[in-house]
């Protein structure tokens, strides 16, 4: 075990997979004190009315100012009672209804009223691999509702379209998933073949777009450049916490840091935290409500929301050389033999300059996301 790993039983701390340091997550945030400029996240899934307390409370001590929620609608009015205006809402299906075929064709369809109703100026369409295997019973055939090109997700961009609304997508999961779960590219496709749908429905809607998680592929910035070159009006998010420390601390900060001058404002801090009430309750180990493996308690949900920030912002802002603060399940899906539940990769901070965090963290969401929610056309010369 690394020092930095020891450093938890040093504080009397159990190791838990959201703070493996044993850090204080509230001394933490005042060790590095407010960030450059009030921070937006623009992507996180903020459920649950006390959960969103919970989460407020992270977000005043590291200095989150607003976020872009992908909330269920069923809660949507519950998180905005708690949250107000520092919360924006995106359209997303009804994932946990039993009816999939339904959430994710005609009801999704007519929920972007409701979604519109409460704001909502963005559709996700969610188009992992996997959703081949979650939409392997829908009563449609996979071909009309998996690619991004596909007739029911035409039909949703068609009237987000009318609407107002632009489009984010999750288009590919990590490298390493497709060394293990997504091995069969028979059923998958390959990592590359993820984005000819997407691609396709870029060119035939015309409609600006965010990429979610660095646009499915930190791991390849140059594929990234050629995917944002072909698309004028694509922007990326940088979500999917523990994907970014595991692959952004592996480029050379040169590297990133041409990157991000390359595509400044295109390039919008993201988390993809997930907050949910289930998070502050016990429940039966057995059988856990949904996000309960990852907490039990509202001082474990407290740690599992800061743990991201601090993760991102000690990545971004500081000189830190050390194993991350967030255990990291793929590296033992890939190796098991070397690593167990809570090990972690390298974190590397990359001492990002105020002007650049300024435009992560804030100008780029400001000059997108903002701009398009106001009603504006950020890419009508595009």
């Amino acid at each position: 075990m690394t020092d930095q790993a020891n450093a938890a039983s040093e504080t009397g701390r159990a190791m838990t997979p959201a703070n493996r340091l044993g850090l204080n997550y509230e001394q933490e945030a005042r060790k590095l004190g407010d960030p450059v400029c009030p921070i937006i996240d623009a992507h996180a899934h903020i459920n649950g009315g006390r959960a969103a307390q919970v989460y407020k409370r992270v977000c005043d001590l590291y200095g989150i100012e607003r976020v872009y929620s992908q909330t269920q609608l069923a809660q949507a009015d519950a998180v905005r009672e708690v949250m107000g205006d520092r919360i924006s809402f995106v359209a997303i299906p009804e994932y946990m209804h039993p009816d999939r075929t339904w959430a994710h064709t005609q009801g999704f369809l007519e929920n972007l009223d409701a979604w519109h109703e409460r704001g909502a100026r963005m559709l996700k369409f969610w188009g992992a691999p996997r959703l081949r295997d979650y939409a392997e019973n829908m009563s449609v055939p996979l071909e009309q509702i998996v690619p991004f090109d596909s007739e029911w997700k035409l039909r949703l961009a068609e009237k987000a379209k009318s609407l107002g609304m632009m489009l984010m997508v999750h288009c590919a999961d990590p490298d390493t998933w497709f060394q293990t779960m997504y091995a069969d590219s028979s059923r998958y496709g390959t990592k590359q073949s993820q984005y000819e749908s997407l691609e396709r429905l870029l060119e035939t809607t015309g409609m600006p777009c965010m990429a979610a998680h660095m646009g499915g592929w930190p791991e390849d910035l140059g594929f990234l450049s050629g995917l944002l070159d072909r698309h004028p009006k694509l922007i990326l998010d940088t979500s999917a916490t523990k994907w970014m420390i595991r692959e952004l601390s592996r480029h050379e900060t040169s590297e990133l840091l041409a990157f991000l001058d390359r595509y400044a404002g295109r390039i919008l801090f993201g988390s993809d935290i997930v907050t949910s009430d289930d998070h502050l309750v016990s429940t039966d180990p057995e059988n856990p409500a949904f996000g309960n493996q990852l907490a039990s308690s509202e001082g474990e949900a407290f740690e599992l929301y800061a743990s991201r920030y601090w993760a991102l912002r000690t990545m971004y802002e500081t000189g830190y050389r050390g194993e991350s603060n967030i255990a990291d399940p793929d590296l033992k899906m890939v190796d098991p033999k070397r690593f167990d539940d809570l090990s972690a990769p390298a974190l590397h901070g990359h001492e990002i300059d105020d002007a650049r965090l300024r435009v992560l963290y804030r100008d780029a969401c400001v000059g997108t996301l903002d701009r398009w929610y106001a009603g504006e056309d950020p890419w009508s010369d595009r």
